[in-house]
């Protein structure tokens, strides 16, 4: 069991890492720089960008973070390893708030910019900017935010997972 529950909590970690990364490099580069766009830009590469994530590295990643760490918690149940349980928990609870914002705020904004289509047939790009930008980029600051702290935990959990006895 010893080996199991390190190697789900260290998937776990690897997977949310990811995930965390993607979510800021979103907040540091990639949406201050779309900023700094015109509104054709900007709306045409987050069509592009949201059509290209949704790949198989992007699934294993997000969903497998959630996967993991609910297996991970499962696997540390036994008294021999509760004592890690609270770093997993703390994380798993933080996942769940990255999961809901993307549910609720992120991916609902990229349905419409989905549903719109062809970016040149847009009426009116700055509105549809406007009721994409602000919005999208506070949800997924609070994905990064929430995100990097789960990943802090769970390898703080991992830290504490070394320090059991054998």
């Amino acid at each position: 069991m010893g080996f199991l529950s390190t190697a789900s909590l260290l998937a776990a970690t690897l997977t949310t890492g990811l995930t965390a990364g993607l979510f800021a490099a979103f907040a540091y580069a990639v949406m201050p720089g779309l900023g700094r766009t015109d509104d054709r830009t900007l709306v045409l590469a987050m069509q592009r960008i949201n059509e290209s994530i949704l790949n198989g590295w992007f699934a294993v990643c997000f969903g497998g973070a959630l996967l993991f760490t609910l297996l991970a918690a499962a696997l540390h149940l036994g008294a021999e390893r509760r004592a890690v349980l609270p770093w997993i928990v703390a994380a798993l609870v933080l996942y769940v708030v990255v999961l809901g914002v993307t549910a609720v705020v992120n991916v609902p904004l990229n349905n419409v910019l989905a549903r719109v289509g062809d970016v040149d047939r847009v009426t009116d790009l700055a509105a549809l900017r406007a009721r994409f930008e602000v919005t999208w980029v506070r949800g997924n600051v609070v994905r990064a935010v929430a995100s990097t702290a789960a990943f802090g935990l769970l390898a703080w959990g991992l830290v504490a997972e070394g320090r059991l006895p054998s």
